[in-house]
């Protein structure tokens, strides 16, 4: 909180007094006048934070009147309850993943299932003009080999970039990679081999089971808190009776259940992981996706021992198909660079040098604020509606960032079934057996909010809850 700055604690305070009811909806909030003296500011920095207040959706603004809190629907659906530990397994699911992957291509179907951005939310057209350029002025380059650790100048954009994880590095301490997933198969066969155990979120990223499955790893899943991410109780209880080698996770907006991890527990976490000697790997796709910037740092801010491998990418926020990840590999920088030298070399020459130029033309935080303001909105809407159109029972999460919605459905309720009516009715989710190896969340669903909310989402979005109603009449 102490780094935030003055209008952005302002605006936190009066989200929290929101929150708490001390202005209920359809209220005014002081005015810019009363609170400039109440709080001894500027009107401008008062301005800013009720700004900041709008983008989130909180308030909003009435000509010749004031701010009022917006009038909204109360949240009255829980969230759903923590996993359970099993034992270790391997993994078994990738025929329905393929096949959810598939669907999300598919021309006519309203793609709920994969978690990829709608192309009106990616800079398509300052992408494409810096390709432009640099495809016309910088042509020996572009299209020669790229060799590890990639693009100087995309380093450079990236290290810069990492100071608002609170990761202070420098561009030769970066590795380009070919996408998030090749930065994480990468740390992996650098500090695993096969038969070795890793431990990860449950429920969890289903590519991360995937990669375990091609070498040759087994997987112990560990309950994680939909709020505060991983238990450290669970992990500290598996790490006690199995031989975790290392522990694969996203302290930053997990995906799928969109779980933070706060600073103390990730202090905690990196003591009890010094304990029992598990390397870490961090998967920090979504960091840049918190509606509220400066409130949570990466993991890897508060790694003193070189324990956590930093891996991201901008596939959701700039755009999947540039294919352009970066690690932080630390002590295994240099076999990391060996491993990809012999193998991919690097990723493609032409958009690191694109992406560079966008990172350094200075549009991409105005784009970040943007995107943060629609998936904020996004997601408020879905859980509306999953909330109105769904069985009784129904739980969900609640994210602080990101665009994706952890969905609970009644027990009886199988949602890989459910998955197969909804395709026939022209909409692709993601079952929640995809993501995990155990039984545990057969009943829920992962949905891409990443998308225009409008009349037809939100028909798909009613018509999968009547789907799930019909099955849970017929379960009875």
């Amino acid at each position: 909180m102490t780094n935030l700055l003055l209008y952005q604690r302002i605006a936190h305070q009066l989200a929290e007094d929101i929150r708490r009811g001390v202005y209920r909806p359809g209220e005014r909030v002081p005015s810019v006048r009363k609170m400039s003296v109440q709080l001894n500011v500027s009107h401008a920095t008062v301005l800013q934070a009720y700004a900041n207040l709008e983008d989130q959706g909180l308030i909003r603004a009435r000509p010749q009147s004031g701010f009022y809190v917006h009038q909204t629907p109360a949240l009255t659906a829980p969230t759903p309850d923590i996993a359970r530990v099993e034992k270790p397994t391997l993994v078994t699911r990738s025929s329905i993943i393929h096949q959810v992957l598939r669907e999300a291509r598919r021309e006519g179907v309203i793609p709920l299932g994969a978690a990829v951005p709608h192309v009106d939310y990616l800079p398509v057209r300052a992408l494409h003009q810096q390709l432009a350029k640099v495809t016309r002025f910088q042509s020996a380059e572009v299209f020669a080999y790229m060799f590890s650790p990639g693009y100087e100048p995309l380093r450079r954009q990236v290290a810069i970039r990492m100071r608002d994880a609170g990761v202070v590095v420098s561009p030769s301490d970066i590795v380009i990679t070919h996408g998030c997933v090749d930065a994480l198969q990468m740390a992996l066969r650098v500090l695993t081999k096969p038969g070795d155990l890793i431990a990860a979120e449950s429920p969890t990223y289903y590519g991360l089971l995937q990669l375990a499955d091609l070498l040759g790893l087994k997987v112990i899943e560990i309950p994680s808190d939909p709020a505060t991410g991983i238990s450290l109780e669970a992990l500290q209880l598996a790490a006690s009776q199995w031989p975790i080698k290392t522990l694969v996770l996203t302290a930053r907006l997990s995906n799928p259940l969109g779980g933070c991890i706060p600073d103390m527990r990730q202090r905690q976490l990196l003591t009890l992981a010094e304990t029992f000697n598990i390397q870490i790997i961090e998967d920090d796709i979504y960091g840049e996706l918190m509606f509220e910037q400066g409130l949570s740092k990466a993991l890897k801010a508060n790694d003193r021992q070189d324990r956590v491998i930093y891996c991201s990418s901008f596939s959701k926020t700039l755009s999947p198909g540039v294919r352009i990840g970066w690690m932080i590999a630390g002590k295994h920088q240099e076999e990391i660079q060996r491993m990809q030298t012999f193998s991919t070399h690097s990723a493609c020459s032409v958009t690191q040098m694109g992406v560079a130029a966008y990172l350094e033309n200075g549009g991409y935080d105005r784009h970040l604020r943007y995107i943060r303001q629609e998936y904020r909105k996004n997601l408020s809407a879905f859980q509306l509606a999953v909330q109105r159109y769904f069985p009784e029972g129904t739980q969900m999460t609640r994210p602080i960032g990101g665009f994706i919605l952890w969905v609970s459905l009644p027990v009886k309720v199988n949602t890989k079934e459910l998955h197969a009516k909804a395709l026939q009715q022209g909409i692709s989710i993601a079952p929640g057996l995809i993501f995990s190896n155990t039984e545990q969340f057969n009943h829920c669903v992962r949905l891409n909010c990443a998308l225009p909310w409008g009349r037809n989402v939100e028909q798909a979005v009613r018509t999968l809850g009547a789907l799930a109603g019909q099955l849970c009449e017929q379960a009875q």
